[in-house]
């Protein structure tokens, strides 16, 4: 694993040097507090999926809660396209829904509304990966450092 990241790094780090002529070398780049945020949302989201195979609705509500918060903060909405905020709001719609339907206790409703969730973050991911390799070369700001932060813990 750690030759893994090793070999992820010095390609980052070498791919970042190469540049079209009139392309700046600087690429935007999340910050640490985007990482540590995409860290905290895989966290609540694996939570609020327990929380529905367990039918504990106390816990399902709280780690949506948390979720709809974490997409409030200004790291998640800082600089973003309207396609983004798209995203970000189908996000909290799916959440908020996940929440009342834990407070009537309806399990299916609830699973529904998670699905939606999650698909609000597999189709933001896929948009900005689109958006990283449209901009050709440069280093890419993606979710990978939060997923080998989540890994380390």
């Amino acid at each position: 694993m750690k030759k893994l990241i090793l070999a992820l790094a010095l390609i980052t780090l070498f791919a970042g040097d190469a540049t079209l002529p009139g392309q700046s070398k600087v690429q935007p780049r999340p910050s640490r507090a985007h990482d540590e945020l995409m860290v905290a949302k895989l966290k609540h989201a694996k939570l609020l999926l327990e929380g529905i195979a367990l039918a504990d609705f106390k816990k399902i509500q709280r780690s949506a809660e948390e979720l709809i918060q974490l997409s409030k903060t200004a790291e998640w909405r800082a600089g973003r396209s309207p396609r983004y905020q798209m995203f970000t709001n189908e996000f909290a719609r799916a959440g908020e829904a996940i929440v009342q339907k834990a407070g009537a206790r309806n399990i299916d409703g609830v699973t529904l509304h998670y699905f939606e969730l999650t698909m609000s973050c597999v189709r933001c991911h896929q948009y900005l990966r689109e958006v990283r390799d449209a901009r050709l070369p440069g280093t890419h700001p993606d979710a990978t450092a939060a997923v080998l932060a989540l890994k380390r813990r």
